[in-house]
């Protein structure tokens, strides 16, 4: 009988010497890295100011975290106890909780119009049009907004009086702007979206559609039992991501587009408009801070409790 070849034995790379091996990729992430680690991982440690009566001294904002008194959860007690919580708590969550389900729900659809689309031209000229808001910023459109909904010269009011109607004061009618507002963040929103759709229906092997053709499948059954199974990792994905966000709002739509309205507070106030007040007005950086950390926090948690659920369902979509 022949003898095994004697199989040669591979000594392990130490921690350094694989470092070495990847240098190159390593000096390509390096600026990136450390970017990350000054903007971002550093500033992290000044959340200690949640913790404190934060007093700022003209000896350094590093002088004022050592000196100042420790207070404990008493920032988060006393914004949790404000009168305001339960109203901000309120819009934060239902506005994006809205925002969820409608950007998910016309993201979908639009990505998979474009993508039965053959008319390049008419398809280029459409992913420009809805792609175009998205690169707008809020302080532009909040002009465009106000060029309609002004009470003296806006467009919208022009028209209401050639029809004989009664202007109206939209910057001091509240009932009014959750639609608004509904409106701008998925018009704005939904031209990015769909194009992460439309790229992953555009990804299928066209030979999938070619079976369910040959097995007499109308271009309903093939969206249904072909391109939606595909494109449901991505959209499982962004859910997670976007539910991890649902403490957070746009703070450009929720304090430019009403133009800081005090009468508009209890439809407009969200966590993001209610810190920047807070910190202006009352200059009380400590209970910024506290609020502003809960918003992380609460946003970890939500992403952590929603990839478990999706890992234990369905483990291929998992973030992690």
């Amino acid at each position: 009988m022949a003898q095994n070849a004697a199989v040669p034995i591979v000594k392990k790379r130490n921690f350094f010497q694989r470092l070495w091996d990847n240098r190159v990729f390593l000096f390509m992430v390096a600026p990136g890295a450390i970017l990350l680690i000054i903007f971002f991982y550093i500033p992290v440690l000044a959340n200690v100011v949640a913790f404190q009566n934060f007093q700022y001294s003209d000896q350094g904002f590093i002088y004022s975290v050592l000196h100042s008194p420790w207070v404990g959860f008493q920032n988060f007690a006393f914004f949790f106890k404000s009168a305001d919580f339960w109203i901000v708590l309120r819009n934060t969550v239902g506005y994006n909780l809205t925002f969820l389900l409608l950007n998910f729900f016309f993201a979908i659809f639009f990505g998979i119009v474009m993508s039965q689309m053959r008319n390049q031209r008419l398809l280029k000229a459409y992913q420009t049009s809805m792609l175009f808001p998205y690169f707008l910023s809020w302080a532009i459109l909040a002009y465009f907004v106000y060029a309609f909904l002004s009470s003296d010269k806006g467009i919208l009011n022009h028209i209401i009086q050639s029809f004989g109607g009664t202007p109206i004061d939209f910057y001091n009618t509240p009932w009014v702007w959750p639609f608004i507002i509904i409106f701008l963040g998925v018009w704005k929103g939904i031209g990015y979206n769909s194009i992460l759709y439309f790229a992953t229906a555009m990804g299928i092997d066209p030979s999938y559609y070619d079976a369910a053709m040959m097995d007499g499948a109308n271009k309903w059954q093939q969206i249904k039992n072909v391109t939606l199974p595909h494109i449901l990792p991505v959209a499982t994905l962004m859910l997670i991501l976007n539910i991890g966000g649902i403490f957070r709002s746009d703070f450009g739509l929720f304090y430019l587009i009403p133009r800081s309205s005090g009468t508009l507070i209890n439809v407009t106030q969200t966590f993001d408009t209610y810190i920047y007040r807070a910190l202006t007005t009352t200059n009380d950086i400590g209970m910024s801070t506290a609020a502003g950390l809960m918003q992380s926090v609460v946003g970890a948690l939500l992403i952590i409790v929603c990839n478990w659920v999706v890992r234990r369902k369905q483990p291929e979509s998992a973030l992690f």
